[in-house]
């Protein structure tokens, strides 16, 4: 099986780059195999550990940190960086501008059972139906309407946006924050952050 974790070391930091087309449940047991290394690496540098290259809901990281934490006890944060991006010259920061986003485009209906994930921005030409999930680290776009589960701004990101057609999803969710959807069919909707609060406009 390919592996589906990447682990150098930077002047400041130790980095595990994930692969973004692995599956979860890959991604845990590679931890595991791989904690004895992860932990030479920390224990011959002492420096904090980053985590990034796929967008991971928060229930994910908390199963990587307790994987990690009873042997290493350094700082553990999840992000991208500009070379995971291919954005040699601009540096991303949790509040960093997605009005310029590397943009993944989906052609056609994302149907139940199906997830699509990328660091950047992801473009739906088509739904997002009842049981399918969407995960990206910027913005969504959804050209026609959201039912599934739609989580912009993933990596902590929490200028990103969500935007569709129409939208009859029970929730969303922007950075942290989730938003439970009321009974309402929205037309063209905008979600975005306002403070600690989703909006829809």
């Amino acid at each position: 099986m390919k592996s589906c974790l990447r682990i150098s070391s930077t002047r400041d930091e130790i980095k595990i780059v994930i692969n973004s087309s692995a599956k979860y449940d890959e991604i845990l047991e590679e931890f595991k195999t791989k904690l004895p290394r992860i932990k030479k690496y920390y224990d011959k540098a002492k420096k904090p550990m980053r985590i990034m290259g796929k967008a991971l809901m928060e229930n994910e990281r908390i199963a990587i940190r307790s994987i990690l934490r009873p042997e290493i006890d350094e700082k553990i944060s999840f992000g991208e960086d500009s070379e995971v991006l291919g954005l040699h010259a601009i540096k991303r920061t949790f509040e960093s501008s997605v009005e310029v986003s590397e943009t993944k485009f989906i052609r056609g209906n994302l149907r139940s059972g199906q997830r699509e994930e990328f660091s950047g921005s992801i473009a739906i030409l088509g739904d997002l139906n009842y049981g399918a999930e969407v995960v990206a680290g910027d913005n969504i776009i959804v050209t026609g309407r959201i039912r599934g589960v739609a989580h912009a701004g993933a990596n902590g990101n929490k200028k990103a946006i969500i935007t569709a057609n129409s939208i009859d999803a029970t929730q969303v969710r922007i950075s942290n924050i989730v938003k439970e959807i009321p009974d309402n069919d929205y037309k063209l909707p905008v979600i975005y952050l306002s403070g600690e609060n989703i909006e829809i406009g």
